[in-house]
Parts: C-alpha cells; structure tokens; sequence
C-alpha cells in the first residue's frame, strides 16, 4: 500500500476503511466471516461490537438479509453456520440500484429506450 493510499484511507470512510477502523479491528476484531460480495464481517471477543469491512464502496445495501440481522443482532447464529433458509420464490439478494443505470426505468420514463404511445388519456387544451 503506498503513501497515497494510506493518507486517503485515514480520511475517507466511502471506499473502505479508515485508518482507525483498520487499527481497531487489527487489534480488538475477530473474522466471523465474509459474504458473496467480499464483504468482511468482524466481533470483538466478548461480542459487544459487530461491524463489516466493505469490499469496494461502503454501500449498507450491498450486505444480505441474513449478515444484516446478524450485525443488527436479530439472531446470534453466524450465517456461515447457520444460514437462513430460503423459500423457493426468494431472488438472490440485490444492493440498491437507484441512481445507476441499471435502476428500474418504467413504461413511460425518459430513461426508456424508446418513448411509449399514450392513449389513456386525451391531453388538455384551452378553447
């Protein structure tokens, strides 16, 4: 890691860890575990803290339903250990996607490809 990285990472927090969080969890963490995405999830040994490690942008929907309840302590199972059983209509968890171009654009939106004919309703015009 060079200068310039270290220096960025004791200022930023939105493309990983500062320079705090490292040293923190260098010395009081403990690796659980780590998801789909590389996302790193760490405990203190007497399990009074729980955070994440992003791999990439610090984005909270990045993280899935079932390390989300572990971190928030819903349950106290690792899911590594114990994973949430899924129903047979559950998709593969997605992170948010607005404000990417890959965001759901309707029938109608301006981000449409191609522009849709109305004609379920008649435009106003004054007499």
């Amino acid at each position: 890691m060079g200068i310039v990285n270290t220096l960025l990472s004791a200022v930023t927090w939105w493309k990983g860890q500062t320079l705090n969080t490292r040293i923190f969890t260098w010395r009081k963490g403990e690796k659980v575990g780590e998801d789909d995405q590389g996302n790193v999830y760490y405990r203190t040994k007497n399990d009074s803290k729980r955070w994440v490690i992003y791999n990439g942008e610090a984005e909270a929907s990045r993280i899935g339903p079932d390390w989300h309840g572990w971190l928030h302590r819903t349950f106290d199972e690792l899911p590594s250990e114990k994973p949430l059983p899924k129903k047979s209509w559950e998709q593969p968890h997605q992170e948010n996607l607005t404000g990417t171009m890959m965001a759901y654009a309707p029938a109608g939106s301006i981000r449409s490809k191609a522009p849709v004919e109305r004609s379920d309703y008649d435009a106003w015009s004054p007499e």
